[in-house]
């Protein structure tokens, strides 16, 4: 069976979407003033951390100049910086803002992920895009052998996972799901700038679904 590294190589390799593959080399080609002395990741992404991880994190996918730059799933972005921030803060990480691959931050009982493993234009993946990395992320799910909980952040990776588990459910912040022996569900907004910057995410209510993550695993 495939385990994390191959199905790592597999990733890195992947070349299934043609708008995201030209959208994401451009981006690492062309970059922003601001990181233009960087050698951008400019591949797939794949998943990291603990793999007998307890808790998956699926968020969206890549940001152009956060993941796609640093080639870690959060690292380099504003969304990073709550999530990792959280996950220190709740005993997840040692660390409270990942700045690259290299930076020696490791999770603990924690593995993070996206739908959709390339930077797409404006953050919006097509249902096309989105079906052509599912079986990176059911590869993903397989191998968490010890999974007890699911943090999806946002409508997509919510609506995606619950696909997966052939459900239909009501998405909503910090709303829990339970299915008996199978990992239970915990739904939040992503910490996108739309949501943090406006004040459609708070920091308290953030921070709420991962302590309460931290209260289930026990």
């Amino acid at each position: 069976m495939e385990g994390f590294e191959g199905l790592e190589r597999r990733i890195v390799s992947c070349e299934k979407c043609p708008r995201l593959v030209a959208y994401r080399k451009r981006v690492a080609e062309v970059k922003v003033r601001r990181f233009r002395d960087w050698d951008y990741w400019g591949k797939p992404v794949p998943g990291f951390g603990d793999p007998k991880a307890e808790l998956l994190i699926i968020g969206l996918a890549p940001a152009a100049h956060g993941a796609n730059r640093t080639g870690r799933m959060f690292t380099g972005d504003s969304s990073g910086e709550w999530l990792f921030r959280a996950l220190y803060e709740t005993g997840f990480s040692n660390m409270p803002r990942g700045v690259s691959r290299d930076d020696g931050l490791k999770l603990t009982n924690a593995y993070v992920t996206a739908v959709v493993r390339c930077a797409p234009p404006k953050n919006l993946p097509t249902k096309d895009e989105i079906r052509n990395c599912l079986p990176y992320l059911k590869a993903e799910l397989s191998l968490l052998k010890r999974l007890k909980l699911v943090v999806t952040l946002g409508r997509i990776a919510f609506d995606t996972y619950t696909r997966l588990l052939g459900l239909r459910l009501k998405f909503g912040h910090n709303r829990l799901y339970e299915f008996g022996d199978s990992p239970s569900l915990l739904a939040s907004y992503h910490p996108s700038r739309q949501n943090t910057q406006t004040g459609r995410l708070k920091w308290d209510e953030w921070i709420a679904v991962f302590r309460r993550a931290r209260e289930l695993l026990g």
